[in-house]
């Protein structure tokens, strides 16, 4: 009979691993635990995401399904009146209806965000292709004139801009979209640089096919398909983006609807009226979590993931 003699730095090297591989199988076995209730999470997240997206869209299409006040009339015998029947959340500080101004001021806000991002989406685009396709002295020229945008803080150039044009709406608008320019450019540029030496576009090149048809037909739509999850995630920081300006007086200016312009307003009665800065602040972090939630679903089924 053989005995075999097991050295104790075996033992425990074979007893490290086999901790190492009881672990790692636990590990394992805990993450395909988790990996459903995950996934109901985020099933739940974005039809949460989804209904209240559709609220705002009714909100700004047709304000009148959702209340039947006028966000302007004002009430002085219900001035800082607390919620009650007539008035849902209350009354101003000039007796004007909190909801009815919530919710047509969701048209404005809204519109400030989501113009702001086409004006960005447009412009960056087209400074991203012109970039791409031209040669090495014409894409330094495009783009060192993107980093100059790019070297201020989207703020400061948004304020820039509204020192220039002025205050208000539209103005406002054009600033936040104006710093939003660089980096959908700097994207473009990058998928238009992979795009152009791609066969399809050097078969459309041998075809005859003229600069612009293939730069707008062929380059440009294949070049923004990685801009359409981005877009969806950055519209939430644009609608924020508004609303400060709003807040800062440099917006929607008074007696406007607004959701920044209230919670400006609204911080003079912090002490005495919390909520005439909560209800407007609340729906502005939702609207931004709830565009957070759908880019990012988005950007998931675009990639093939679940």
């Amino acid at each position: 009979m053989t005995t075999t003699l097991v050295r104790p730095q075996d033992a425990a090297e074979f007893a490290d691993t086999a901790t190492a591989t009881a672990t790692e199988a636990v590990r394992l076995t805990a993450a395909q635990d988790r990996r459903p209730r995950r996934a109901a999470r985020v099933r739940v997240s974005f039809w949460l995401s989804a209904l209240f997206v559709a609220l705002l869209a009714v909100a700004v299409f047709f304000p009148g399904a959702l209340t039947h006040q006028d966000p302007l009339a004002q009430d002085l015998g219900a001035v800082l009146q607390r919620p009650s029947a007539q008035h849902w959340l209350g009354a101003d500080n000039a007796g004007r209806d909190v909801f009815a101004r919530l919710v047509y001021g969701a048209r404005i806000s809204l519109g400030i965000g989501v113009g702001a991002t086409i004006i960005s989406v447009v412009l960056g685009s087209l400074f991203g292709l012109l970039a791409g396709l031209s040669g090495k002295i014409g894409d330094g020229i495009v783009m060192r004139a993107v980093d100059c945008l790019v070297a201020v803080p989207d703020i400061l150039l948004a304020l820039i801009v509204i020192t220039i044009a002025g205050t208000g709406t539209f103005n406002a608008l054009i600033a936040v979209g104006v710093a939003g320019i660089p980096g959908y450019a700097r994207i473009v540029r990058a998928q238009t640089h992979q795009v152009k030496i791609a066969p399809f576009v050097e078969s459309a090149r041998i075809l005859g096919l003229s600069r612009p048809v293939v730069a707008f037909r062929h380059i440009l739509p294949n070049a923004f398909r990685p801009l359409v999850p981005v877009v969806a995630l950055r519209v939430g920081g644009a609608i924020g983006a508004g609303a400060g300006l709003s807040f800062l007086g440099l917006g929607a200016q008074p007696p406007t609807p607004e959701w920044g312009a209230m919670i400006s307003t609204g911080r003079d009665f912090l002490v005495s009226d919390p909520l005439l800065a909560v209800w407007p602040a609340l729906l502005i972090t939702l609207t931004v979590l709830a565009a957070g939630v759908l880019g990012r679903t988005l950007d998931r089924k675009l990639e093939g993931r679940r």
